[in-house]
C-alpha cells in the first residue's frame, strides 16, 4: 500500500512532538512502527505511554522518541487529514444532492461530493455507506470508529434506490445492522422530498431505525435544500406539509419517547419555524444537540438560551444603531429580539432578511449567504449604523465566506464597521 506524505503543519509547544524534536515540515512516516494513513491512525497508535516516530525531514530519514504523560497532549497538526487516498467520493446520483446544485464561483471545497466514513468519524460529516469496501468495513471494527454518521433517507429497498439512484443503496438495514453488531454507534438523517420519501414511508423508516436502538441513537428530519440549479420536477415543502410532516414526527417522538426513554426523532428547526411552531428546550433534545447541531436541529433554542449574554455583547459594541444579518428564514424571530434589544439598551437595532441571489431564494439560512449578496442588501443603510452578522457566515478556511472573503472585506466593501457575533 502506498502511503501519502502525513506533513506536519504546526506543533503546539509543551507537547509530546515538541519533546520529541518534531517540526513544522517534518513528514511522519510511522509512528510506534505503523504506517499513518490518515489522522485516525496517530490518534489511535499515539495512545500509549512510548512513542516512536519515524519521520523524514529534507532528505533524512530520523527516529525520535518520547514519553507521554496521561492527558498530554500530542500537539501535531498536519497539512491535510487523510494521507492515503485523499477522499472517499460519493457514487450515488441523487437528484436532490445540495452540491450538484451549487452555483459556479464559490470555494473549490465546496464542490467535492465526499462521502467518506473517516470524515464521518472526525467531523460528524453524514455518509451514505454505499462505496464501502471490506477493508473499510473491517477498519471501522477494529479501530472502533464511533460514532458514525449516515445518511439513510429511507429503508425501504425500492425507496432508497430510487433516491440515491445506486442499485446498491438497498442494502442499507442490514448494513446499519452490521455497524450496530461492531459496537458502533449510528446518528441517522432523512433529508425529505415531497412525496417520495415522506408520509407512509417516513412511518417505515423510522420503525425500521427505532428497532435498532440504541446502536442507531438518532434520526433527524430535513426538509430537501433546493437552489436554483435543482433539477427539474423537485420543489420545496409548502408550509401547510411542513406543519404535516411536524406533527407526524412530534407523534412519533412521543411514543418513542414511552418506550426508549427518548425522543430519538428529531426535527430540524426549520420544521418548527415553517409550522409556525415554537422550538422545544433543550432537554428535548435528550443531551443530542451537540451532535445533531450542524443539521439545523436546537440551533434556534440554543440562540434563545444564549440571548442574555449575547444582549450584553452587543450592547457592548455600541453604536447609534445596529443593523442584523440574517437569512430570510430566521428573520421573523430575530425581529423581535431586535425590537427588545432597542427597548432595553437606546440602540436602535434593525434585521436586514438578506435575499440569497447567488443560490436563489428558495435558500433561506445565514450560512449559506455570500458577502456579494450581503453588500448588496446594504446598500440603502447609513454609514454611521454598525453591521452585525453571524459567525456561521465566516466559517470557512481563514474566516472566510463561501464566496472567499473575510468580515474585514466586507467592512471594506459597504464602508462600515463590521461586528461578527457567535449564535445568531
Amino acid at each position: 500500500m502506498k502511503y501519502y506524505p502525513a506533513r506536519i503543519l504546526a506543533v503546539t509547544p509543551g507537547s509530546v512532538a515538541t519533546q520529541a524534536g518534531l517540526r513544522p515540515g517534518d513528514v511522519l512516516l510511522a509512528l510506534n512502527g505503523q504506517p499513518v494513513r490518515d489522522v485516525i491512525d496517530v490518534q489511535i497508535y499515539a495512545a500509549e505511554p512510548e512513542l516512536r516516530f519515524n519521520i523524514k525531514r529534507d532528505s533524512q530519514r530520523l527516529n525520535r522518541t518520547a514519553q507521554r504523560r496521561y492527558g498530554q497532549p500530542l500537539g501535531l497538526e498536519f497539512t491535510e487529514e487523510l494521507f492515503d487516498d485523499p477522499l472517499h467520493v460519493c457514487r450515488n446520483a441523487c437528484d436532490f444532492c445540495f452540491v450538484a446544485q451549487m452555483p459556479p464561483g464559490l470555494r473549490p471545497s465546496l464542490y467535492m461530493k465526499d462521502d467518506d466514513y473517516r470524515l464521518s468519524f472526525l467531523h460528524g460529516n453524514y455518509v451514505t455507506l454505499t462505496n464501502l469496501t471490506e477493508a473499510d468495513w473491517a477498519r471501522i471494527a477494529e479501530q472502533f470508529l464511533s460514532p458514525l454518521y449516515v445518511s439513510v433517507h429511507a429503508t425501504a429497498p425500492d425507496v432508497r434506490v430510487s433516491l440515491l439512484r445506486n442499485p446498491h443503496a438497498g442494502e442499507i438495514l442490514a448494513q446499519l445492522t452490521r455497524l450496530v453488531e461492531a459496537g458502533i454507534t449510528l446518528h441517522t438523517q432523512a433529508v425529505l422530498t415531497p412525496g417520495r420519501n415522506d408520509g407512509a414511508h417516513l412511518d417505515h423508516t423510522i420503525a425500521d431505525l427505532a428497532a435498532l436502538y440504541p446502536g442507531v441513537a438518532s434520526l433527524t428530519i430535513v426538509p430537501v435544500g433546493l437552489t436554483r440549479e435543482h433539477a427539474a420536477g423537485l420543489r420545496p415543502y409548502t408550509d401547510a406539509e411542513a406543519a404535516t410532516v411536524l406533527a407526524q414526527a412530534l407523534d412519533w417522538q412521543a411514543r418513542l419517547r414511552a418506550e426508549l426513554g427518548m425522543g430519538f426523532v428529531y426535527p430540524s428547526d426549520e420544521w418548527f419555524i415553517r409550522a409556525g411552531v415554537p422550538t422545544p428546550l433543550l432537554e428535548a433534545y435528550d443531551g443530542l444537540h451537540d451532535a445533531l447541531i450542524e443539521n439545523g436541529v436546537g440551533m434556534v433554542r440554543r440562540f434563545e438560551d444564549a440571548w442574555p449574554a449575547r444582549q450584553v455583547e452587543l450592547a457592548t459594541v455600541g453604536g447609534p444603531s445596529q443593523v442584523w444579518i440574517t437569512g430570510t428564514l430566521f428573520a421573523p424571530l430575530l425581529a423581535k429580539y431586535a425590537a427588545a434589544f432597542t427597548l432595553a439598551t437606546g440602540i436602535a437595532a434593525t434585521v436586514i432578511p438578506v435575499h440569497n441571489r447567488r443560490f436563489g431564494e428558495t435558500v433561506t439560512v445565514a450560512g449559506l449567504l455570500t458577502v456579494e449578496d450581503i453588500s448588496a442588501a446594504l446598500d440603502e443603510i447609513p454609514t454611521a449604523a454598525i453591521i452585525v452578522t453571524p459567525d456561521v457566515i465566516f466559517r470557512g478556511p481563514e474566516g472566510r465566506s463561501l464566496d472567499e472573503r473575510t468580515a474585514e472585506e466586507l467592512a471594506t466593501a459597504v464602508g462600515r464597521k463590521v461586528y461578527v457575533v457567535r449564535e445568531m
